[in-house]
């Protein structure tokens, strides 16, 4: 397997270092696990060290088989940085959850662990956005805590390196500073150049918190559900576009190295050895310009794209209440 020595590193507040880009495994709704689990080996194969992982994405056994066949193939476990995230459906119960997720892994730890959205709302697959889970309700934040303290339980007792959080406003945020005994280390995060995030970006590095990006690309292979008319692309874009041209790269490489100039980890996911082999070799490359990077702050058009609308309640105004 090709050395990770040329992929930069980023460092955590507690001294760690993460690298600067990982590789998602969110297969959306088109790819199977199977395939997933072969593209984390070939990105192994090609640098990658860091992978990001979820239990609601339905294939962490099989991504667990294919960590064994890189640690079988004498990558160390130090090597790696692997992130796990906890479901809507067991804020009841994350140290079971991670334990579950660790096994089906085939990890003894996970460097990261986050929790995956603010609410313990939980929708059945496949279900229409317009679907409402009876049972689900708007941010309590004794509940989140109570959840956060298993995952502060689960640093303590060595099965966890750093817990963090994502899909978090800034108030949110304020209240989890407040009230933690550990400290969230990272907020993942809807990041890419139509989606900037400015206030909430610049709260979690002033306070010491890494911003992992996902969506970096503006999630062109996003399901279906997910898609609203007023949706933008952001590798269409003009000025996006004109950088990719006069350096001779592509619209995704200028996303990404414009989200590593920035300060942000981005989270790409493919299946495709071309695909994600550029996007590693995209934020080991050239830099972008201080010129570059000005433009490209010019053209966030408040654009989100992962709205979150399967967890809203019954009588919410619609899906802006969940953000805040």
């Amino acid at each position: 397997m090709k050395s990770s020595s040329l992929v930069p590193t980023r460092r955590l507040a507690t001294g760690a270092e993460i690298p600067v880009i990982g590789l998602g495994t969110f297969g959306s709704d088109k790819y199977s696990p199977a395939q997933v689990a072969e593209a984390v080996v070939g990105a192994a194969e090609v640098g990658y060290r860091h992978f990001d992982c979820a239990a609601v994405y339905g294939n962490e056994r099989e991504v667990g088989g294919a960590l064994a066949t890189i640690l079988g193939n004498g990558v160390g476990r130090e090597e790696l940085w692997v992130t796990g995230k906890l479901w809507n459906n067991r804020h009841g119960d994350p140290e079971a959850a991670c334990e579950e997720s660790l096994r089906d892994l085939g990890l003894s730890y996970f460097d990261l662990y986050l929790i995956h959205w603010p609410f313990p709302n939980y929708h059945a697959p496949g279900v229409s956005v317009d679907s409402r889970d009876p049972h689900a309700r708007p941010y309590i934040h004794d509940d989140y805590m109570a959840t956060w303290r298993g995952l502060e339980r689960l640093v303590w007792r060595g099965l966890v390196r750093h817990i963090g959080t994502s899909n978090m406003t800034v108030s949110k945020l304020k209240l989890l500073l407040r009230d933690a005994a550990v400290l969230p280390s990272a907020n993942e995060m809807e990041l890419h150049p139509h989606f900037q995030q400015p206030s909430l970006f610049e709260f979690v590095v002033g306070q010491g918190i890494l911003p992992i990006g996902y969506s970096p690309l503006g999630s062109p292979s996003r399901p279906a559900r997910d898609r609203t008319p007023s949706d933008t692309s952001d590798m269409d874009d003009p000025v996006i576009l004109s950088i990719a041209e006069a350096r001779g790269i592509s619209p995704a490489a200028v996303c990404l190295k414009w989200a590593v100039g920035r300060g942000q980890v981005p989270i790409p996911f493919s299946v495709k050895r071309s695909q994600y082999e550029a996007s590693l070799q995209a934020v080991c490359g050239e830099p972008l310009s201080s010129e570059e990077m000005a433009a490209i702050s010019k053209i966030d058009r408040g654009c989100r794209l992962i709205k979150g609308q399967v967890f809203l309640w019954e009588g919410a105004p619609g899906w802006e209440a969940l953000w805040d």
